[in-house]
């Protein structure tokens, strides 16, 4: 494939945390092969904090979907508005090319609407009417979400290099979930499991993140994605039990009655943070972690990028396609 010369990228994912973090692959690539390249990104609000210490980003557009219906039915006009302020902010970085991978055709519209004179996504669905180039896409299966999203600078001749997500900690992240685990006894980091975290006597066995929710892209419907709530209190009492092992719940605030239901259904006590944190602090937490084990979801992948072992629960999703 002919490279096509460009200066300015613009990456659309308006998809959750998962999908972000499956783009960094696409943007550690780009930067490899083209160093001075300028890149911004369009994401949703809740999936921002992960963009927002990479370096190699330089820009970043949310597109707050609900907010702007909330406005829109109040007014019109000030919809228009405030829609208009962020495609003109879109407008005035005068991107060379897009590289859309959220399948929608809204946003291939949007940045055909905006100038953007090249377009690369998928045709899924025929929702790629707008795009000049496109990828045939009947679904994603039998390889990564990863290598899909890498096709698009395969189809723009971008040699890939980098294929392992990431997400970069700051400081004060890393300072808090340190502080959180001395506060509540433990006494070293969790990943370096020295004597005392494994003396059973003591109580300081592995401190072991447990994540009974999925993330909340999947609604209402995230419930057919979750191993039991009682397997995850049979498996926190025994890990206890076994090897000492210091427990954590964690998740999201849409999460925390389900961790509540867990911890009424053990025999030992843990610590809940569902709810409790922010996106970056939970990754920071789950470095610190010497084991996850979580559903599948937005929160397994933000543990594996930050290098955490986990053991991942699959339902309906083919972890061929989804898997860490």
């Amino acid at each position: 494939m002919r490279p096509v010369s460009f200066k300015k990228v613009l990456i659309v994912n308006i998809f959750g945390i998962g999908d972000v973090l499956f783009t960094t692959p696409l943007i550690s690539s780009l930067k490899a092969a083209y160093p001075d390249v300028q890149i911004g990104y369009l994401c949703n609000r809740r999936t921002a904090p992960l963009l927002e210490h990479n370096s190699q980003v330089d820009r970043i557009f949310i597109y707050a979907r609900d907010e702007l219906d909330i406005i829109r039915k109040r007014s019109r006009w000030g919809y228009w508005k405030v829609f208009g302020a962020f495609v003109q902010g879109i407008k005035e970085e005068r991107f060379d090319i897009v590289l859309d991978v959220s399948l929608s055709g809204f946003t291939a519209f949007l940045t055909w609407w905006i100038g953007i004179p090249c377009r690369v996504g998928f045709d899924y669905k025929r929702r790629g009417f707008f795009l000049n180039k496109k990828i045939p896409l009947k679904g994603y299966e039998d390889k990564h979400v990863v290598e899909y999203y890498l096709d698009l600078l395969r189809e723009i001749g971008v040699p890939i290099k980098h294929k392992a997500m990431e997400l970069p900690l700051i400081k004060e992240d890393m300072d808090w979930a340190s502080g959180f685990l001395k506060e509540n006894g433990v006494p070293c980091l969790a990943g370096r499991v020295g004597p005392a975290m494994r003396d059973r006597r003591a109580g300081r066995g592995p401190v072991i993140g447990l994540v009974p929710g999925g993330g909340e892209s999947w609604g209402k419907e995230a419930v057919y994605k979750r191993w039991p709530a009682g397997s995850f209190a049979k498996l926190a009492d025994k890990l206890i039990e076994k090897s000492a092992a210091q427990i954590i719940l964690l998740g999201g605030p849409a999460e925390s009655r389900l961790c509540e239901e867990i911890v009424r259904g053990m025999r030992n006590p843990c610590l809940s943070l569902c709810g409790k944190t922010s996106l970056t602090q939970f990754a920071a937490l789950a470095k610190q972690c010497s084991l996850i084990v979580t559903n599948d979801g937005g929160p397994l992948h933000v543990a594996v990028a930050t290098g955490s072992k986990t053991v991942s629960i699959f339902g309906p999703v083919d972890d061929v396609v989804y898997g860490p």
